[in-house]
């Protein structure tokens, strides 16, 4: 009975160890993340792979250096959307579609191609990657990755074709992300060089677990791409874009990414002056701003939205208190939990509508830490996982969150390590969890 009893408290504890991890990769940094993974145990790990809630960097590290039981249960977890792996789309679900087209046929013959030939017809139906999908089933020469990074520096292929060349599989990381780069031509006049569907290869690098958002934003060039990432302009597209826990994990990347610029207006200023012509990726921008080595930018238009990008993106000043004695008690209340979930996720809600919380206010003061950063457990579950239909809050929350773990850990894997082990008990505030092990405190005892 004992051993029974004390088996059931180990699986206890490591899926509750496994939720935290999952909570704390969020906002760590590609090689914190890394350490944080390789210093679970077996059951914490599988429990992790089975996360409902598994960060989408976190999927492509574990499918990029984890073992075969890793890819085991990821491929069969309901919430990771996207990746090439069994029963989930990917280059199965497209290799199961018709042959080509009799039109199709009559214009490009049967094949067999050269790797010329097949660039060519690439770039005359890529707008889309339904055909080119269709030719790289077609018979053809193997496209070697240098050849074709070399070929999509001299001019950079359609959108459809380098999604559908990620969709087909068996790119290395290096060529994937070369693929990413728009080239010098999407700088001046931007505005031309943007369709309905830009974005698609950005999501679907992710979703294939081909790169991460840190190398996202690494290679993505020009800057101004990687902002509108991180910020669209506009309604939603329609189809493939990013979810929500998506677009708060590359505003996460493209946030560390601009942390050089401080909070100096004048950099700020100048990145948007740079950004709508300067061909270079955004992490070379930013060191070439913050180290004053930049010459001034070309004149020409940016892209549409790329100053509202910029301006969601920059530091702001802390708002003044707002909703006076209402404001104070919803504060207070953060630490005092309802008699039920629900009654707790009803008040939570009300104070955001009403203007008298914010996600920064609820991350900041909730009790205890690992609620605050699960928006489920203050927003409630919804029955669309990948988004909340307020998703304002759910940006603030994990923008603050990050704010607060890159102020208090850096990129110490010990001290990340140390706060995601103290997370499941720890019944105080994040910023008194981050304090306690920043200071040396112990965090084994309930505040």
């Amino acid at each position: 009975m004992s051993t029974a009893r004390e088996d059931a408290m180990e699986d206890r504890a490591g899926r509750r160890l496994a939720w935290c991890v999952a909570l704390v990769l969020r906002h760590a940094p590609d090689h914190v993340a890394a350490g944080l993974l390789g210093r679970l145990d077996g059951p914490a790990r599988k429990y992790l792979t089975r996360d409902e809630w598994l960060p989408a960097s976190a999927v492509t590290l574990l499918l990029r250096h984890g073992t075969a039981q890793d890819r085991h249960y990821i491929a069969r977890n309901p919430r990771v959307v996207g990746r090439p792996l069994p029963g989930l789309p990917g280059p199965a679900r497209y290799a199961a579609r018709p042959g080509p087209s009799p039109e199709l046929l009559a214009e490009a013959g049967p094949g067999p191609f050269g790797a010329d030939e097949l660039l060519a017809l690439l770039r005359r139906h890529g707008r889309r990657p339904r055909v080119p999908l269709t030719l790289l089933r077609m018979p053809h020469d193997p496209l070697d990755p240098g050849f074709l990074v070399r070929e999509h520096a001299r001019t950079p292929l359609p959108p459809g074709a380098v999604e559908a060349l990620l969709l087909v599989g068996g790119l290395p990381p290096e060529t994937a992300g070369a693929l990413l780069d728009a080239g010098p031509q999407a700088g001046p006049g931007a505005q031309g060089a943007y369709g309905p569907s830009w974005h698609r290869p950005a999501v679907r690098a992710v979703r294939m677990g081909l790169l991460t958002f840190e190398e996202l934003v690494a290679h993505v060039a020009p800057a101004h791409r990687t902002l509108l990432l991180a910020e669209p302009a506009g309604p939603p597209p329609r189809g493939l874009r990013w979810n929500l826990p998506e677009r708060t994990g590359m505003r996460t990347a493209v946030a560390r990414a601009l942390r050089p610029l401080g909070d100096d207006p004048r950099l700020w200023a100048e990145l948007l002056r740079h950004a709508r012509t300067a061909p270079l990726p955004l992490p070379e921008l930013v060191a070439g701003l913050a180290g004053g080595s930049l010459p001034g930018p070309a004149d020409g238009p940016g892209p549409a939205g790329l100053e509202a990008a910029v301006r969601s993106l920059a530091p702001r000043a802390e708002p003044g208190p707002r909703g006076g004695v209402e404001r104070e008690l919803a504060l207070a209340s953060l630490a005092v939990p309802m008699e039920t979930v629900a009654e707790d996720i009803r008040w939570v809600r009300d104070c955001l509508a009403r203007g008298l919380l914010d996600g920064a206010d609820v991350v900041r003061h909730k009790l205890p830490a690992c609620w605050a950063l699960d928006e489920d457990h203050w927003l409630g579950e919804t029955y669309t996982p990948d988004r909340h239909d307020r998703p304002g809050p759910v940006l603030t929350a994990r923008a603050e969150a990050d704010r607060l773990f890159a102020l208090a850990l850096g990129e110490d894997p010990d001290a990340w390590w140390s706060v995601a082990r103290a997370l499941p008990e720890f019944a105080g505030t994040l910023p008194h969890l981050l304090l306690r092990v920043t200071d040396g405190g112990s965090v084994s005892t309930r505040p």
